[in-house]
């Protein structure tokens, strides 16, 4: 584990269908990477962090299915409803998307009084990771 992934606590994730966008802070909320990620890469580089670090993704039928797999893994995977992500993306000149959307979900996860969705246990038809 290198120092970078140990300085990470905060994750936020970007599903897309190609490459998987992230945005990782420290404990003071500075930006630590901001970096798109091959799908096939993506659970390898999750596996580097350190144990309980917080991941969240925009609920969807396949982050469902990938938060299970980060559990697994021993991270803190959850699930925000895009509804709460929106107020937290910073669009000015760059607009929306995947790198805006991994920091407003970094920074949604941030809140105290975040509303998480739960996961579902079992999602057979979808393999998004």
């Amino acid at each position: 584990m290198s120092e970078t992934t140990q300085a990470i606590v905060r994750v936020g994730v970007d599903l897309a269908k190609q490459v998987i966008q992230v945005h990782a802070v420290d404990r003071t909320g500075r930006c630590v990477t901001a970096r798109a990620i091959k799908r096939d890469q993506f659970l390898a580089w999750c596996a580097q962090l350190p144990p309980r670090c917080l991941l969240a993704m925009e609920a969807c039928a396949g982050a469902h299915h990938c938060a299970r797999k980060l559990r697994a893994l021993g991270l803190d995977a959850r699930l925000i409803a895009a509804h709460f992500v929106t107020p937290y993306r910073m669009e000015g000149k760059s607009g929306k998307n995947d790198m805006t959307d991994a920091a407003a979900i970094c920074e949604a996860a941030s809140r105290p009084k975040m509303r998480f969705v739960p996961i579902k246990t079992d999602i057979s038809y979808c393999t998004l990771c």
